[in-house]
């Protein structure tokens, strides 16, 4: 690959620093660096390649001269900025939610939908975390026996909810350890010891009675798969757990897959790891997922309520498949 101009929007933040790492740990053919923050972040340095980088204000002019951007600065941000990047001739590859579901613009899991990557005009769309990880589990399935409908309820790990959100865990395990009321500042009600059905943590709930986060899962499914007419329903629960998040999967199918023909399918398929013995306790973790690449799927079996259903459980590392190592990817096919 041609060394490359590349810009990491966000790069002080919690997923820019893994994006940065994952650059390096993949050796991305990176010919110049450009870290872009907030105003925040003015005299900071990121270390890249044994270098010290300086960090840069993100402004409607940081993009000249730039081939691809990976942006994770929030939606607000890259609404603004993406299209300045994208007029000047660079790629975005956005890790927010303002572009997934424009009808104009890519929203690509490489193991799902590489050639989706093809028809970008400047923006590409990194998913939701927890739909990536569920969706390169299901694409295999779906090409072997169609599946026909989705039931997902997951467990996100705090990290999902960024740096802030990691230290207000901690802070409220220590306060909840020592007698004392723990306080909310990230979430509306403690995360320590506790389990909130609410992601994100503030305007969360549409119309229909579901959260904004699980309106993504339903319709992000569908575009990355190509498949409208897979039904999807989810519930998203924020855990406390530090890093990966887990799913607990049901799917149906239009034509019977066994459990052992279903684990078969997924030991082939590309970023996937089967873990599946429940006689011996091995089944995946997300403290085992924590800092490894791959999705993750174990507790498979035949659903017993219905005659073409599967139940199984998938965690994966959410800073990184769920979001830094996936925009990665996507760069790696521009």
């Amino acid at each position: 690959m041609t060394p490359k101009v590349v810009a990491v929007a966000g790069a002080t933040g919690l997923v820019g620093s893994k994006m940065l790492q994952v650059l390096e740990q993949r050796n991305f053919p990176v010919k110049s660096l450009k870290p872009l923050a907030s105003e925040r972040s003015r005299g900071k340095t990121i270390r890249f390649r044994g270098e010290d980088i300086p960090v840069e204000v993100l402004g409607e002019d940081s993009f000249k001269g730039v081939e691809v951007a990976l942006f994770s600065a929030g939606g607000g941000v890259s609404k603004r900025f993406a299209p300045y990047a994208a007029k000047d001739g660079c790629v975005v590859v956005d890790n927010s939610s303002t572009w997934r579901m424009d009808p104009d613009v890519p929203l690509v899991v490489p193991e799902v939908n590489p050639d989706d990557v093809k028809w970008h005009k400047g923006i590409i769309a990194n998913p939701n975390c927890s739909t990536i990880q569920m969706v390169v589990v299901l694409k295999p399935l779906h090409d072997a026996a169609k599946i026909e409908r989705v039931v997902v309820s997951t467990y996100q790990a705090v990290s999902g909810a960024g740096i802030k959100a990691l230290e207000e865990m901690k802070e409220q395990i220590q306060a909840v350890l020592e007698g004392r009321e723990p306080v909310c500042k990230v979430f509306p009600h403690p995360i320590a010891f506790n389990c909130i059905p609410q992601i994100p943590q503030s305007d969360a709930f549409t119309d229909n009675g579901y959260t904004s986060e699980e309106m993504k899962m339903v319709n992000e499914t569908k575009k990355i798969m190509g498949d409208d007419s897979i039904r999807v329903t989810a519930t998203t629960v924020r855990v406390p757990v530090h890093t990966g998040h887990s799913e607990c999967v049901n799917i149906e199918t239009q034509r019977k897959l066994t459990a052992a023909k279903a684990r078969e399918i997924l030991a082939r398929a590309p970023g996937v790891v089967v873990v599946d013995d429940p006689a011996g306790q091995r089944y995946p973790l997300a403290r085992d997922a924590e800092g490894k690449g791959e999705t993750f799927v174990g507790r498979i079996r035949e659903d017993i309520s219905q005659s073409r259903g599967l139940d199984m459980w998938i965690v994966s590392d959410n800073l990184l498949k769920g979001a830094a190592l996936n925009a990665v990817q996507i760069a790696e096919i521009l």
